[in-house]
């Protein structure tokens, strides 16, 4: 009977701590390594990387904490996806759109990157398997002389169709170039908008000359544009450069005095020095 008394007295007690710890305030702490979205349009899409930030606090990373030659999750806690909404070439390999893990071997002068098709695997890399890795390439690793606390991952160099995706940590900093393709993409937009009611014929007219296309067909967007519009100065800024890339000095010097004065009206400063500058590369 006493025997039964002391079991009873101890489940009661064990009870009494799970239902205390069950309905505990729980504590609001800083992340050991916080969680990092980084979105950055590129292309006519964009890319989305979402991964954990650890810290070095005073240890030494590479060649310890991380060690060479081996597998790693490349951040903390779940493993750091990068998502690209349309196909992409990283390093000149070619990625369909989707969702993948980031994985990386790191080593002294040099890193391999691997995106991986399975999200779950996280820091279980002992399970890592090679047929579900989508593309594996190396990229040289690079000293900084100043130290970066927290693990960065971000992208730079932005252009139209290529990017520069960057990872820094302690003292160490890789990169990789990414590419995809645009023109089919944008030349299909335009051929849709020109059917619409409502053609954007200055976008498409900016289009045609920063690439390098049909010029005459740019000029005849871009004189319906500023038909529509009469006092955008930056489309008759456009119509001069068009102008002047044709040979046609003439029209080029009209168009861009026009684009002076209605900047003056609007108080743009910035496109009557373009339009003065521009008036001076053409004499």
């Amino acid at each position: 009977m006493k025997i039964k008394t002391v079991t009873n007295s101890i489940l009661f007690l064990a009870f009494g701590m799970l239902s205390i710890q069950a309905t505990a305030q729980k504590i609001n702490m800083p992340a050991p390594s916080p969680l990092q979205t980084v979105v950055q349009k590129f292309g006519v899409g964009e890319i989305t990387i979402e991964y954990s930030r650890p810290s070095v606090k005073d240890r030494t990373i590479f060649g310890d904490v991380v060690p060479f030659g081996k597998i790693w999750r490349t951040g903390a806690n779940a493993a750091t996806k990068v998502t690209f909404s349309d196909d992409v070439k990283l390093d000149g390999n070619a990625v369909k759109a989707g969702t993948y893990a980031l994985y990386s071997i790191p080593n002294k002068d040099a890193w391999e990157i691997m995106l991986y098709s399975d999200l779950t695997l996280g820091g279980n890399v002992a399970d890592y398997k090679a047929e579900n890795e989508v593309v594996r390439f190396k990229v040289k690793a690079n000293k900084i002389p100043m130290k970066i606390e927290s693990l960065m991952i971000n992208i730079g160099d932005v252009a139209p169709a290529e990017a520069v995706m960057t990872l820094l940590w302690e003292n160490t900093v890789i990169s990789f170039k990414v590419t995809t393709e645009i023109d089919a993409k944008v030349m299909k937009s335009i051929d849709e908008s020109m059917k619409s009611e409502k053609p954007d014929y200055f976008r498409a007219a900016g289009y045609y000359f920063d690439n390098n296309k049909d010029l005459k067909q740019a000029l005849i967007w871009v004189d319906k544009a500023v038909a529509e519009n009469p006092t955008a100065f930056y489309m008759f800024y456009l119509k001069a450069r068009i102008e002047y890339k044709l040979g046609d000095k003439k029209a080029g010097k009209a168009s861009a005095e026009k684009t002076i004065e209605l900047a003056k009206t609007a108080k743009n400063d910035d496109y009557i020095a373009m339009a003065n500058k521009l008036l001076a590369e053409n004499k």
